[in-house]
């Protein structure tokens, strides 16, 4: 299956090329396609922190990236370069508190950036690893796919509807995707009739971001209000929810964007399987429950506010980013190193012992 995957690709939403890097700005699709460069760590926080790139592993795999730009700031600098890159890490780490894979990334380019011999060169080094750490993401995505497919296989092998939430494609990865990468590899296997997306308020990352991925391939979607989403499970024969997360910790809870909870909670009164799809380097172990998540918080304008323009009454706004779902509702989580069925704390640990799979 994997070379049906790979010839479906078709979006992509981070470029390094020419020592700079290059973001496609998702503020404005589907109305435009406008690729944004960065040549500094500044500018890639911002673009972080401003929604021009959104999605836990490609704000991690954007994030890497920043440090090899700020690298090459700090060394023409001269002097200590290397605790002035502190600055730099900090931040980038500050941009996003929720999404896990920002700091596992940082992490793993500062710990590249200890490992460093004399006589090499650093910003070689450091651009190595943030282009491995977006390979790797990728190629995760691709066994997440098959591993994803295999279980819907497992369960319900026959054609069968599918809802989603936020996005979680292409345009939010290193490439192909985590649930959406799910969804597309069962399409191709023949085992997906319709896909219904969540618009998810308030920056319609479903209606702007995961129908435009869908329909560009010619997998079948409906769009639907986040507050529809219950009644379609009664209905429309919905057999999975499968979304990405942004966190999961050491006993599976999961955070993800706004309206997942509640959408596993319909998902389990209804009798709808729920599959949660995201690389290991979203799980952190050092949680041990999703209470002890930093959960964002935005600016209420975003949900008062529609193109700038005032919509809402004159009236406080709660605009949390994200919300926990408990382990206990989720059905499956799938990682590139394999699949946890009813996770729990004992699960979670011995998941993240083995090697990846491919």
């Amino acid at each position: 299956m994997r070379d049906r995957l790979l010839a479906a690709e078709k979006v992509k939403a981070i470029d390094w090329r020419d020592g700079a890097l290059y973001l496609l700005d998702q503020r404005v699709l589907p109305f435009e396609e406008n690729w944004i460069g960065y040549t500094s760590a500044a500018g890639v926080a911002e673009a972080i922190r401003s929604m021009v790139v959104r999605g836990a592993p490609a704000i991690g795999i954007s994030a890497a990236y920043g440090v090899v730009l700020a690298a090459r700031a700090r060394l023409a600098e001269g002097g200590d370069w290397q605790d002035a890159l502190e600055a730099d890490f900090a931040l980038l780490a500050d941009s996003r508190p929720t999404a896990v894979n920002l700091f596992w990334a940082l992490d793993r380019m500062r710990d590249r950036l200890a490992r460093l011999k004399e006589q090499a060169d650093p910003l070689a080094a450091l651009e190595a690893e943030a282009i491995a750490i977006h390979e790797s993401d990728r190629e995760a995505n691709l066994t997440m796919a098959q591993l994803g497919v295999d279980l819907i296989r497992k369960h319900q092998g026959n054609a069968q509807a599918i809802l989603t939430h936020c996005n979680t494609g292409a345009l939010a990865t290193g490439g192909f995707g985590t649930a959406l990468g799910v969804i597309r590899g069962a399409f191709i296997e023949g085992m997906v009739e319709r896909v219904y997306a969540d618009e998810t308020r308030p920056w319609l990352q479903g209606s702007r971001l995961t129908a435009w991925e869908l329909a560009n391939e010619g997998i079948p979607v409906t769009l639907n209000a986040d507050s529809a989403a219950a009644h379609i499970m009664k209905t429309k024969g919905v057999t999975w929810v499968i979304v990405g997360a942004d966190r999961i910790t050491a006993n599976g809870d999961v955070a993800n964007k706004i309206g997942t909870y509640q959408l596993a909670v319909c998902a389990m009164h209804h009798g709808v399987r729920f599959m949660v799809v995201a690389p290991s380097s979203t799980i952190d172990m050092n949680l041990a429950s999703g209470d002890d998540i930093p959960i964002e918080e935005r600016d209420g304008r975003e949900l008062l506010e529609v193109g700038g323009k005032r919509v809402g009454a004159d009236a406080d706004a709660f605009n949390p980013v994200f919300d926990v779902t408990p382990a206990d509702l989720i059905d499956a989580i799938v990682t590139e190193k394999g699949i946890v069925e009813r996770p729990d704390a004992a699960k979670m640990a011995q998941l993240m012992c083995r090697k990846r799979l491919h």
